[in-house]
């Protein structure tokens, strides 16, 4: 049975359930399930306040249409559905069905008896895995989906995993340059295949298939679609665009406050000073150890004497010796597991459960009462993805379902905890820094990092393909460790190397911050609680020897005159959704050329950025795209767009070019 009701089509057939309903200009919602009704406010990704728009629809015995602006879909006699261009007719995105059709369908005559959507019992549950197909389309670009720890910028023909790990974050909106974005509107645990002749999604436990897409004329306008329908980031407070000083670990309160005065003294620009983890005495007391951190409120009232703010890092883990583990675990407050041990491998420790609201209230009272009552605002929530043993999914259990079914909405809970707090306390602009995101993290202020990852040139490629797509994937406030965090040992002169040239490529990222584990080691202080744990060694700009301390210098001063632009940026970012990175095609869809260079990108409307990925590189050559004249930042020579021109890159310099007319004051002194 195929029918309209209200502003919606429904399609009854044997045991599926169909919709498909407008969601926000020129986009559709898309639902099917095999339990008999549709699952009712269900709160994944998108929002519910959708624009009203009136779909046009048409239903004609077993075909039917609905139109929302400039995308079409067509529902066929088999159930299969081809989204389109309104106004051409030219497909976007169609359904791949291998069964065999009568005349009326349009597709394949096959003995295969594929379906577009399967649905496959999980026995003795209400669940069921899923697979979703579509035709694969030749030529086809694809990006988004968040961060994944390799340097595909372009996804196409790449397998992905939809589950979170530490440095991968899956955010799960893609975006075509046939001029479609599909978000895929589930936060179970899986996959999807872009492959060269199927897209297929995949999950291991859900109970209805979600997914939401949308037409537009430029990825700009794609973007922006996307982020009305799942939410903006709050305005980044103006502290968040200057540099962000951290390392692991500083272990006092004197040696933090004496590397803050040492910045001053220094004459350096810094907004951020880290306290990392392991100050507290037991995971899941959320306060200060008072042996290593004995006046907190003198601490933070010189710091922002000085105008620097203090992150302060929390984790999510609740040892057993905590103050607070028994009763977290009275009030059903934890994780559990389906069987066995609840504990993980950091210190006997397990989780506080983010799905649950009541945890998220419990632990923002605890950080209120013992971190916010000093002023502190901002919020490192670590262990975001949460960081189970060997990611076993299938063993774990929230408040709100399984890890298989629901696991992946974690991180944007956690964000939520901070963000309702500190809104309720009457904070407008928050940020926190998060390990991890899904979609719809960006509007509880997530500023996500990419993780525990090597320092090597190698991570520092993988960081460049993954910044540009989490921004595409509607996280646009993105970070690294400059230097990477595994490793990177301060006596090297070849670590030396990669240091600089992250950090003249973290100079251009959203939000530019220095941290690291490095060697060599330092032992711990004290015998209990945070002096127990050992440190890294010294993280500092002029730690890695002169040189490196000049091209650190050099580079911490452009952005601090660069600051009002990244804040125009950021505002972008606030009231359309745009990513503050974005790779050459989206400022420059019509150039043709711009949707093939992957080793380029934009920091907002007018800077590009052209940053060394490979040791030993002095030279490199730079796409300059079509339509305007471009000034180098190094010389001030101005070149013709739509060219390909080769750059000088000293150690001490990457490639940047300035749209001409633009930011004619920046300038190197």
């Amino acid at each position: 049975m195929l029918y309209a009701e209200e502003n919606r089509i429904l399609r009854r057939f044997d045991e599926e359930l169909l919709c498909i309903e407008p969601w926000g200009a020129n986009s559709l919602r898309v639902r099917a399930t095999v339990q008999g009704e549709l699952l009712a406010d269900e709160d994944f990704a998108l929002l519910p306040e959708h624009a009203e728009t009136k779909a046009q629809i048409t239903v004609n015995g077993t075909r039917a249409s609905i139109v929302n602006g400039k995308l079409r879909c067509d529902v066929f006699p088999s159930g299969k559905l081809r989204f389109s261009r309104a106004d051409t007719g030219e497909t976007l995105l169609e359904e791949y069905d291998r069964n065999r059709f009568r005349e009326e369908d349009e597709g394949f005559n096959s003995a295969l008896e594929i379906c577009p959507r399967t649905f496959r019992p999980i026995a003795g549950t209400d669940n069921f895995s899923l697979e979703v197909r579509f035709e694969a389309n030749g030529g086809e670009k694809l990006y988004g989906m968040g961060q994944y720890q390799q340097d595909c910028l372009d996804l196409k023909g790449c397998i992905v995993e939809l589950a979170h790990r530490n440095s991968q974050a899956s955010v799960p909106f893609v975006l075509s340059n046939r001029g479609y974005g599909l978000l895929w509107n589930n936060p179970a645990v899986g996959r999807v295949t872009f492959g060269k002749n199927v897209t297929e999604w995949t999950v291991r436990s859900t109970r209805q298939m979600d997914y939401w897409i949308t037409a537009g004329d430029t990825p700009a306008e794609i973007e922006e679609a996307y982020m009305t329908a799942v939410g903006k980031p709050p305005m980044m407070p103006d502290f968040g665009t200057g540099f962000w000083q951290c390392k692991l670990r500083y272990q006092t309160q004197d040696e933090l406050l004496e590397i803050a005065r040492e910045y001053k003294r220094r004459g350096l620009p810094i907004s951020v000073i880290v306290i990392d983890y392991f100050h507290w005495p037991h995971q899941g007391d959320w306060c200060f150890d008072p042996e290593y951190w004995p006046d907190p409120d003198a601490m933070v009232r010189e710091l922002k004497e000085m105008g620097i703010e203090l992150m302060i890092s929390v984790w999510p883990t609740v040892q057993e010796d905590s103050v607070n583990y028994r009763e977290m675990r009275e009030l059903g407050l934890l994780t559990r597991t389906e069987h066995g041990n609840r504990m993980h491998q950091l210190g006997n420790a397990c989780f506080a459960d983010m799905t649950n609201p009541a945890a998220r209230r419990y632990v923002w009272q605890k950080i209120h009462d013992n971190y916010r009552r000093y002023g502190i605002r901002v919020f490192w929530l670590d262990e975001a993805e949460p960081e189970f043993t060997r990611y076993e999914f299938e063993h774990y259990r929230y408040w709100r379902g399984s890890d298989l079914e629901i696991g992946n909405l974690y991180p944007r809970e956690y964000a939520k905890m901070a963000y309702e707090g500190l809104q309720g306390e009457g904070e407008q602009e928050i940020v926190s820094l998060v390990r991890c995101a899904w979609a719809g993290s960006q509007r509880y202020g997530a500023l996500v990092w990419s993780g525990d990852i090597d320092s090597s040139f190698r991570s520092l490629r993988n960081q460049f393909a993954a910044g540009l797509n989490m921004g595409i994937a509607g996280i646009p406030w993105w970070t690294t460790d400059i230097g990477g965090f595994h490793g990177g040992d301060i006596r090297d002169p070849a670590f030396h190397e990669c240091l600089a040239r992250w950090f003249e490529f973290g100079a251009f990222c959203p939000v530019m911050r220095l941290h690291g584990d490095r060697e060599p080691h330092k032992p711990p202080i004290g015998p209990t609680g945070g002096g127990s744990t050992p440190s890294g060694a010294s993280n500092e700009v002029w730690t890695y020897g002169e040189e490196v301390y000049e091209i650190c210098k050099k580079y911490l001063f452009l952005r601090e005159k660069m600051r009002p632009y990244v804040k125009g940026t950021m505002r972008q970012a606030h009231e359309k959704g745009s990513p503050v990175i974005r790779p050459l095609f989206y400022n420059f869809p019509g150039d043709k050329h711009a949707w093939e260079v992957e080793d380029e990108f934009f920091l907002g409307d007018d800077i590009l950025v052209a940053p060394i990925l490979w040791e030993n590189q002095r030279e490199r050559e730079v796409y300059l795209p079509a339509g305007c004249r471009w000034r180098n930042l190094n010389d001030g020579s101005v070149s013709e767009g739509g060219q390909t021109i080769s750059c000088a890159a000293p150690l001490s310099e990457i490639p940047v070019f300035i749209r001409e007319g633009k930011l004619e004051d920046l300038r190197f002194d």
